[in-house]
Formats: C-alpha cells, sequence, structure tokens
C-alpha cells in the first residue's frame, strides 16, 4: 500500500468524529464496570456480578447504535469497544477460573485473538477492524459463557438455601454448570481456530493489499 493511500485512509476513517461522543462514553462506562465484575465474581457476589454483566451487555447493545445515529463511528471507536469487550470477557473468564467453574486456559486465548484481531486489520494504518464470521461467533459465545455461569450461581443464592431444597432446581443448576464447564472448551477450541483461519487469510492475502 502507498504512503499516499495509507494517510487518505486514516483522514477518511479518523476524520469527523470526536473521540468524546455519546457511544464511547457508554464503551467508557463498560470499561470500568469491568474492576468491579470481576471482584465480584471472586468474592462470590453473584447478584451483584449478574447486575453488573447485564448493565455490561446493555451499553455494548446501544454503543453501536448510537455510533451509527450519530454517525460517530471510527477506527479508534471501534477498536475501544471492541478492546473493551475482549478486555472483560477475558478478565471474567480469569475470574471465574478462579473459582472453578471453567478451566483457566480460555482467558489468555481470547487476548491472543484480540491481539491478532486488531494487528490482522492493520488497526494502527486507520483500517476498520476485519471481523471474521468464526470471531464474531466465538464474541458473542464468550459472554453467553459468562452470563450463564454467573446466572447459574445467581439462581443458587436466590433459590437455594441450607434450610430449602429444591431438588429440581439443583440437579439443573447442576448440569447447567457442568455444561458452562464444557462450552469453556469447546470455546478455547473455536478461537484456535479462528485464530488458525485468521493466519491462513493473512498468509494468502497479497501483500499489496495487506
Amino acid at each position: 500500500m502507498s504512503k499516499d493511500r495509507s494517510a487518505k485512509l486514516i483522514h477518511q476513517n479518523t476524520s469527523g468524529s470526536s473521540v468524546v461522543n455519546p457511544a464511547n462514553v457508554l464503551t467508557a462506562i463498560r470499561f470500568l464496570l469491568i474492576p468491579f465484575l470481576v471482584w465480584n465474581i471472586i468474592g462470590a457476589q453473584w447478584l451483584m456480578a449478574a447486575t453488573t454483566i447485564a448493565l455490561a451487555i446493555v451499553t455494548d447493545v446501544y454503543d453501536g447504535k448510537l455510533a451509527r445515529h450519530y454517525n460517530s463511528a471510527s477506527p479508534l471507536g471501534g477498536f475501544f469497544d471492541h478492546g473493551t469487550d475482549a478486555l472483560l470477557v477475558s478478565s471474567s473468564a480469569w475470574a471465574l477460573a478462579q473459582t472453578g467453574l471453567i478451566h483457566p486456559w480460555l482467558w489468555p486465548f481470547i487476548g491472543l485473538a484480540f491481539a491478532q484481531y486488531a494487528w490482522d486489520s492493520k488497526f494502527l494504518l486507520g483500517r476498520i477492524l476485519r471481523t471474521s464470521q468464526i470471531g464474531k461467533y466465538n464474541g458473542i459465545g464468550y459472554y453467553v459463557l459468562a452470563c450463564t455461569a454467573i446466572g447459574s450461581q445467581a439462581l443458587a443464592v436466590l433459590f437455594l438455601t441450607p434450610i430449602q431444597h429444591r431438588p429440581l432446581l439443583e440437579q439443573g443448576l447442576h448440569w447447567l454448570d457442568r455444561g458452562v464447564a464444557l462450552a469453556a472448551w469447546l470455546l478455547l477450541a473455536s478461537t484456535i481456530l479462528s485464530m488458525a483461519e485468521r493466519l491462513i487469510h493473512l498468509l494468502r492475502t497479497d501483500p499489496e493489499e495487506h
């Protein structure tokens, strides 16, 4: 890619949008929720953890809508949004691993996958992050995994007590926790597959296009 083309691409993708806009404010709120989410998971404060991740999901749903509504989408905003998502789900996976609910190998691979994602997209050249189909579904899967694991524990806090036993609910939550543990391994495999797919695409891409 020529220097003139790179400069033009950077200008097109960064001009006309302010760093401080409603979409980025929502993303910043989600970013600030991460330490509270981790703290609540490690401390087994499951109701607070469930509330925190619910708020995070709300900000994730609406930041993109606000960016499109105000025409404020930019490579920097996209990187902030996706980077915050990656940090939130990898931090959640790390915290859940500390509780023994999932294995400890998922969270570092989420971080590696995002680093590859940003590098492969040439974000530093001003390009919009290039999503992959597998990576898109993985991103959804990370959130579903965290929500299911936290939600299962929150339900146990709400409805199961040493005095009042609900055998059917106990059995259901037990199998849900086992499903979460299995899903974490499947997501690890899918994450590695996504990274391999990106690497193959990179090797097959014309250097002039990349």
